[in-house]
């Protein structure tokens, strides 16, 4: 984590949601560069950011979570959350006998009736328990499963040199540094490190590096960035270098994917 990073805590308890209040919502304003150390929690969370972006780690996995999109954590679940740029987020705390999705882990497209509903829900406190709290509870746990969407994940390894060569890659997604200079970097031969990218993450080196490429595009998307500019802070020789592998990894320009709608 870069020196300039600073710690906030989690969510407290009076927050839980209960039989009768099976949502809640919590709001937060963060600084870029602020995370939440690996915690759990007793219920299901589902973390949005009404403005900003998260990157979100659990399950050996990263996740980069723009304005359009959130993140489902179940209960009991492992994770860190790490503001790359300023937020106001939203979380929703879940019963987990009420768990919207199958999965621990599900990436969710935030439609209009949704972010309404948890807009309306925030404003009603948290302890009304009125019928019209509980009626937007279920509209909210009846929209989740419907918003599922394609996430943007990526990998990481357990091995502590894979490990120091993929977070110096995630704070700097446009390093055009080789294979060979992150082998001189962490003490170990390229073919060892190439080696370890598909044993333990299923990709290849230049593979693993597009994905995080991709992920980190989405911030600069997100708030307008032209593409050009986008497609040269990360490394890409052109935009349509960069467009064209955008829509090979998600089946859509990068404009379709992030384009909001009214």
């Amino acid at each position: 984590m870069p020196a300039s990073s600073r710690h906030v805590g989690v969510a407290p308890s009076r927050e839980e949601p209960t039989d009768s209040r099976p949502v809640t919502v919590v709001a937060r304003e963060l600084d870029a560069a602020e995370f939440t150390g690996a915690h759990a929690h007793t219920w299901g969370q589902f973390t949005y950011a009404l403005e900003g972006v998260l990157r979100v780690s659990a399950a050996n996995s990263s996740w980069i979570v723009p304005p359009l999109r959130a993140i489902w954590i179940e209960a009991g679940t492992m994770h860190e959350v790490t503001v790359l740029e300023a937020a106001s987020m939203r979380l929703l705390c879940v019963d987990m006998a009420r768990s919207p999705f199958a999965r621990n882990l599900e990436v969710v497209e935030v439609s209009p009736l949704l972010r309404e509903s948890i807009e309306a829900l925030e404003q009603m406190g948290f302890g009304d328990e009125s019928p019209r709290s509980r009626l937007l509870s279920e509209l909210i746990l009846d929209e989740l499963p419907r918003s599922a969407t394609r996430p943007i994940r990526v990998p990481l390894p357990t091995d502590k040199r894979l490990k120091a060569l993929c977070a110096s890659l995630l704070n700097e997604p446009g390093s055009p540094q080789t294979l060979e200079h992150w082998a001189r970097q962490v003490g170990a031969s390229e073919r060892t490190l190439a080696r370890l990218f598909e044993r333990e993450l299923g990709l290849s080196f230049s593979q693993w590096r597009q994905q995080v490429r991709l992920a980190h595009a989405a911030p600069l998307i997100a708030r307008g960035v032209p593409l050009s500019q986008v497609a040269d802070q990360l490394g890409y020789a052109s935009q349509s270098a960069f467009s064209a592998m955008f829509k090979k990894t998600f089946g859509s320009t990068p404009t379709a994917f992030f384009h909001k709608r009214a």
